[in-house]
C-alpha cells in the first residue's frame, strides 16, 4: 500500500514510524527542510519538501496511483485543502487531521462535502480517554472492545495488592472471576504468561474481560475503583476544553488552571459551568493555595512536558488519587514510569492507533498497540466465509505467542477454553505477541505441527476459566 502523509511534525513523524514498521510504501511532503531531514536520517521513506496543497509536488509524489493520503499539518484549513486536491487527482482514500472545536458539529457535512473517509482529532481522542481512565480510578489505563463489552485496564501490581507472589493458576483460584491476565508488562518486556507464570512487584498487568469482573477482580486485590468528584486540570487548551465538557457531562467538578489569561477568557465563555482561574499551574505554591490535596482527580495536559512532569509530581506528592500526564515525546514515557506516574496520555500514539486500524481495513473492528508496538491488541467479527468458524480452538494451528482473550456472543462474555467453537457474529479479541494479524484467516497457520496444542497447553495452564 502507497501511502502520503503531509506534515512531518510530532503525528506526522510518529504515523510515518509505525506505517514503515507495518512495511507501507510511505511518502512525506513537507516545507520544513529540517523536520523532513530527520524523518530521512531515521526512517526508511520517501522526502519530498513543498507544500503539500500544490498540484505540481502532489504528482511529484504519485497522489494518482496512492491508496490513501493523510494531512496533518497545524492548519485545519489546509488539511481539508490537500485532501479535497488529492482527491480531485485520484487518490483512493483521504484522512484529514481537523480539531477546531468549531468544525466539530459539522463533521459529517465535511466528510461528504470533502470525500473524506477518515477525520482525526487527537485532542477529542485525548479526552475521551482520560474520561475513560477517570471512570475507572484503580486501572493506569482503560480500553474497551466489542462495543463496550469487554473492558482492558492497566494495573500495576503492588504489595499491599496481596497478589505478588502468586501463580496465574492461584490467582484464578482465589478470585473465581472469568478475566484473563493476557500480558504482563516487566521492565520493558512484554510477557505473554501461561498459569504456572509468577507475578511480581511493579509488574504491569493487563487485564481482560467483562467490566463487572474486572471490578470484582480489583475489589477482591484492594484496588476498588473510587468515585471521582473533583478533577482539577492544568493546561487549557483543546484537550481541557473537550475533557471539561464530558466530565461536566459524568456529574465531576471540574477546575481548570491557565496562566494565558486571554485563553483563560475564552474558555470562560465557551463553558460557563467551569470554574477557570488564571494562574502557573506548575507553581507548588498556587497548586496548594487552589487545594489540590482534595481533588480526586489532577490532569496536566499543557503543551510543555516539562511543565505537565512538574504538576503531576506536585500532585502525587499531595495524595491526589488519580494523576493523569500528557506526553507529547514518547522516548519520555519509560523515564516518566520510573518515577512514579503510570498514567500517561500520548495524543499522537492514540491517533496512530486509529489509523492503523483503519489502514488495515474493515475485516478489523478494533486495534490497539502496546508498549511500542511489542503487542497488539485486536477485535474481529466472525463471518460466514471465515475458515476458523465452527472449529474448536484447540483444533486451529494458533501461532505462538496469540491468545484468544475474550468471544462476544450476544450479551455473553467469554474467557475461552481450547474446546470453545467460534460462531457465525461472534466478537472475538485477540492478543498477538511478534505476529503482524490483520484478519482472522491470519490466526491459522499453514504448518503442520504441534502449534496448536503448545497455545492449548497454555490456556489450560490458566486454571478454571468460567464463563461470565
Amino acid at each position: 500500500m502507497k501511502i502520503i502523509i503531509i506534515g512531518s511534525g510530532k503525528v506526522g513523524y510518529t504515523l510515518a514510524e509505525n506505517l514503515v514498521k507495518e512495511k507501507f510504501d510511505v511518502i512525506v511532503i513537507d516545507k520544513n527542510h529540517y523536520a523532513l531531514e530527520r524523518i530521512e536520517n531515521n526512517l526508511d521513506v520517501m522526502c519530498i519538501k513543498g507544500n503539500g496543497v500544490s498540484t505540481g509536488i502532489l504528482l511529484e509524489a504519485g497522489v494518482d496511483t496512492a491508496d490513501l493520503l493523510i494531512a496533518v499539518t497545524e492548519s485545519d484549513e489546509i488539511n481539508m485543502v490537500c485532501c479535497l486536491t488529492a482527491k480531485k487527482l485520484g487518490v483512493l482514500k483521504t484522512i484529514a487531521r481537523i480539531r477546531d472545536p468549531e468544525y466539530a458539529a459539522e463533521l459529517s457535512i465535511l466528510k461528504e462535502q470533502l470525500g473524506l473517509n477518515l477525520v482525526i482529532n487527537p485532542e477529542q481522542a485525548a479526552a475521551e480517554e482520560i474520561a475513560n481512565s477517570i471512570s475507572f480510578s484503580s486501572a493506569i489505563n482503560i480500553e474497551s472492545f466489542a462495543k463496550g463489552m469487554v473492558k482492558m485496564i492497566d494495573l500495576k501490581a503492588t504489595a499491599d495488592m496481596n497478589i505478588v507472589g502468586k501463580t496465574i493458576q492461584k490467582i484464578d483460584r482465589e478470585t473465581n472471576s472469568s478475566v484473563l491476565i493476557g500480558v504482563i508488562v516487566r521492565a520493558g518486556k512484554v510477557i505473554v504468561p501461561k498459569g504456572d507464570f509468577i507475578i511480581e512487584n511493579n509488574d504491569d498487568m493487563y487485564i481482560i474481560g467483562k467490566h463487572s469482573c474486572i471490578y470484582n477482580f480489583c475489589k477482591h486485590y484492594n484496588r476498588e475503583p473510587q468515585k471521582i468528584k473533583k478533577v482539577m486540570i492544568v493546561g487549557g487548551g483543546r484537550i481541557s476544553y473537550y475533557l471539561s465538557k464530558a466530565l461536566n457531562e459524568m456529574g465531576v467538578k471540574v477546575k481548570i488552571i491557565e496562566k494565558n489569561r486571554e485563553r483563560c477568557e475564552e474558555l470562560s465563555e465557551l463553558l460557563p459551568e467551569i470554574l477557570v482561574i488564571n494562574e502557573d499551574g506548575t507553581d507548588e505554591e498556587i497548586l496548594l493555595s487552589e487545594n489540590i490535596g482534595d481533588m480526586d482527580g489532577f490532569i496536566a495536559v499543557t503543551g510543555m512536558d516539562e511543565e505537565n512532569l512538574m504538576s503531576s509530581l506536585i500532585a502525587k506528592r499531595s495524595g491526589v488519587k488519580k494523576v493523569i500526564t500528557k506526553i507529547s515525546r514518547t522516548n519520555y514515557i519509560n523515564i516518566v514510569k520510573e518515577i512514579g506516574l503510570d498514567s500517561i496520555i500520548s495524543p499522537k500514539l492514540i491517533i496512530t492507533n486509529h489509523i492503523l486500524r483503519y489502514v488495515k481495513g474493515k475485516k478489523l473492528d478494533a486495534f490497539l498497540r502496546l508498549i511500542d508496538g511489542q503487542a497488539e491488541i485486536l477485535e474481529f467479527v466472525i463471518k460466514d466465509d471465515n475458515r476458523i468458524l465452527n472449529k474448536p480452538i484447540k483444533d486451529l494451528n494458533i501461532p505462538k505467542n496469540v491468545i484468544i482473550a475474550t468471544i462476544v456472543r450476544k450479551n455473553e462474555v467469554v474467557v475461552p477454553h481450547g474446546r470453545d467453537m467460534f460462531k457465525k457474529g461472534d466478537r472475538i479479541v485477540v492478543i498477538s505477541m511478534g505476529k503482524n494479524i490483520s484478519s482472522l484467516d491470519e490466526l491459522c497457520i499453514t504448518t503442520p505441527g504441534g502449534a496448536h496444542n503448545e497455545f492449548f497447553n497454555g490456556i489450560k495452564k490458566l486454571g478454571s476459566l468460567i464463563n461470565m
